[in-house]
């Protein structure tokens, strides 16, 4: 039967512990994303914002906006606010965007935000003014 010294390894653990070391701080990153950064960070996505005005030139509030992911062919909608307004944000840079807005029986025809525009926060304002 052999014995075991623990003594050595009891020992190094007790240094490791010891309070007299300093041990750097890493960057407030939650524990759980390690060494990733988020999405946002390394530039993988964007957002798209706008205002949708009717034919007077006015807020089209309560205007349908849809985006449409080229790539899966998901559509995210956007009921615009008060002032016309809506936004999308996370868009992947990778893919293009189908961008229209319909309210009643006006549309307002479909825009395109591409891959090749390398903006982080793209704008794109539309117009109602063609019937369905």
């Amino acid at each position: 039967m052999k014995i075991i010294h623990l003594a050595p390894a009891f020992l190094v653990f007790a240094v490791m512990l010891s309070p007299g070391q300093v041990v750097p701080q890493q960057k407030n990153r939650p524990f759980f994303q390690g060494d990733k950064k988020p999405k946002d960070e390394e530039g993988k996505t964007r957002s798209l914002a706008g205002v949708v005005k009717d034919a007077k030139e006015d807020a089209a509030e309560g205007a349908i906006v849809q985006l449409k992911d080229t790539k899966s062919l998901q559509v995210r909608s956007f009921i615009t606010k008060d002032d016309g307004t809506y936004h999308f944000h996370g868009l992947s840079t990778d893919v293009d965007y189908q961008i229209k807005a319909d309210r009643g029986e006006s549309t307002s025809g479909v825009k395109t935000l591409s891959i090749f525009d390398s903006r982080k926060s793209a704008v794109i304002n539309l117009k109602l003014d063609q019937k369905k």
